[in-house]
């Protein structure tokens, strides 16, 4: 079955926009955990306009399940806190610094030596390493020589096509995840999965390991509740 990790930025999204604690980001995570997440994503950005970086020393102690840290390792302050966070996993991603939500994956080639470098770093600190990709076959040939434990493909082109062409679309995903696997790369997923398409996107790709979802999740919670929502979701994973 793959992992479903919920991403609360958009829990400190609401929480900071009116100051104070509500909601309790700490408990939401908590307690998406005893309704079933298998694991917690926060991208703390360098504004920390949703997670803070003291969020992410709070949340460490109490998080049962696999904790993820996704960002930009171009910004030292990030890569200070990972190393000193020591996450099950973190996710290498190529935002700006005023970017409104990740929109691109790396290109692996051009980064090549650049990456190299930050992954032997988490590795050596005993952190798994994932990075942010297109379903681009050059792109996932590139993370491989990166020496990248997994990569987690950006699906926004997917989701944005699978209402009226998910027999079209899904053939890069279904390519990349085959690609990925012969190479030994872990695959992930996320960006814009929801539970009208989540399904299709696991049904039709080879060995996807952990899909990391926010937005959707969260907003589905609104009409759903968080335990019923998390529940819809593990039912399109399995």
């Amino acid at each position: 079955m793959t992992k479903l990790s919920v991403n609360i930025n958009k829990i400190a999204t609401i929480r900071n926009s009116r100051g104070g604690n509500t909601p309790n980001l700490l408990q939401v995570a908590q307690d998406a955990e005893r309704f079933g997440a298998q694991g917690i994503t926060v991208h703390p950005r360098p504004d920390e306009r949703h997670i803070r970086y003291q969020d992410v020393y709070d949340l460490k102690p109490l998080l049962k399940t696999e904790f993820n840290i996704e960002g930009n390792p171009k910004i030292q302050k990030f890569v200070d806190l990972v190393l000193d966070i020591k996450p099950e996993q973190v996710t290498l991603v190529p935002d700006g610094d005023n970017q409104l939500t990740s929109d691109h994956g790396w290109d692996t080639i051009a980064n090549k030596d650049y990456l190299t470098e930050i992954i032997s770093r988490f590795k050596q600190a005993g952190i798994r390493t994932s990075i942010f990709v297109d379903a681009d076959l050059k792109m996932i040939e590139g993370a491989k020589a990166t020496g990248t434990d997994r990569i987690e493909l950006y699906t926004e082109e997917y989701a944005k096509q699978y209402s009226t062409n998910k027999e079209a679309v899904i053939i890069p995903f279904s390519n990349a995840t085959k690609l990925a696997n012969q190479l030994g790369l872990g695959v992930n997923g996320g960006h814009d999965l929801n539970l009208e398409n989540l399904a299709y996107f696991k049904n039709n790709t080879q060995n996807l390991l952990e899909v990391s979802i926010g937005h959707a999740l969260i907003s589905d919670s609104l009409y759903f509740g968080l335990e019923n929502t998390i529940q819809l979701y593990l039912k399109q994973l399995k």
